[in-house]
């Protein structure tokens, strides 16, 4: 067996075709150990990856389009959270946007991730950072869910099926962003072109047996329930309520492919938010690689 190392954000849904993969066999069948790290901090994971400390990432897309404009190497390489599965939820006072006004929002980095679409999504509600409110950078979404019933926070991203917690304990929902960007890459698989380029072997097989856990994701609901149950210690109505979600809305693409049109929403509304001097990419294939998945498309029959 050939090891390669993984790093992922946190214990969530997320991460489900990664796990599909471990607990269905799909790596052993390509003769790989994948040592999987999990990481509360979004930013850790990108740097190990940047670093050499691991080889494949899932991580926000957003770190590797400004880690290629700073001269870095990293690359998207598959999909991953290809849109939006998050509620913006308020705590059980909070009844409007503008309840918001001078209060604490989470995130979960002030860097990449749901800063700028949560900056972007005040705008539009006549709030504007900083002046309007504060931003606490709390970490992903388990993080943020304890913050908001702390009290900590006052609202924040939750994703399926840590929405569907909050609104049945009370929570208030103050919009679904994918209503307003339905089209938006929030997360994807993510190599540095260094270690692929020296691996291709390594990463032909990683790609198959990831475009296979993205088909089992879609085809068998009774095993993603007893996956996601495991993992991240969800309740079989939560994980049922996230599988039905994520395959409705297609928020896991069911060949493992990046979207495009989502990555340019990335890049255009970070624009909006982040001046990155001297942008040298400002369309998304400046930032996708899809060389590995191609090749495991033709060789998983998979169109």
């Amino acid at each position: 067996m050939d090891r390669i190392k993984f790093a992922a954000v946190s214990r969530n849904y997320f991460n489900m075709p990664l796990w599909v993969a471990v607990h269905c066999g799909l790596f052993d069948d390509e003769g790989l150990d994948v040592e999987v790290e999990l990481h509360e901090p979004i930013d850790a994971v990108s740097r190990r990856l940047e670093d050499g400390r691991v080889d494949l990432a899932y991580g926000v897309t957003e770190h590797v389009i400004l880690d290629r404009e700073a001269g870095g190497h990293t690359m998207i390489i598959g999909g991953k959270v290809n849109k939006l599965p998050f509620s913006f939820i308020a705590g059980k006072d909070i009844r409007s946007f503008e309840d918001l006004r001078g209060r604490t929002i989470g995130v979960s980095s002030r860097k990449a991730g749901s800063s700028s679409l949560v900056m972007k999504m005040l705008s539009a509600h006549g709030l504007e950072y900083p002046h309007d409110y504060a931003i606490d950078e709390v970490g992903p979404i388990l993080a943020r869910w304890e913050k908001l019933q702390s009290g900590e926070i006052q609202a924040g991203l939750q994703g399926a099926p840590l929405n569907y917690i909050a609104i049945d304990e009370g929570f208030t929902t103050l919009a679904e962003p994918r209503d307003e960007f339905p089209d938006f890459q929030f997360a994807s698989l993510h190599v540095d072109t260094r270690w692929a380029d020296a691996n291709p072997d390594l990463m032909a097989r990683f790609m198959r047996a990831f475009v296979r856990a993205h088909q089992r994701f879609f085809a068998d609901r009774a095993t993603m329930i007893r996956i996601a149950m495991a993992e991240t210690g969800i309740t079989e109505k939560y994980a049922a309520a996230a599988w039905d979600e994520y395959t409705t809305a297609e928020i896991f693409p069911r060949n493992g492919d990046v979207s495009s049109a989502g990555v340019q929403a990335l890049i255009d509304i970070s624009g909006l938010i982040r001046a990155l001097p001297n942008r040298r990419g400002t369309s998304a294939e400046a930032y996708i690689d899809r060389r590995y998945l191609r090749a495991a498309w033709a060789q998983t029959a998979v169109e």
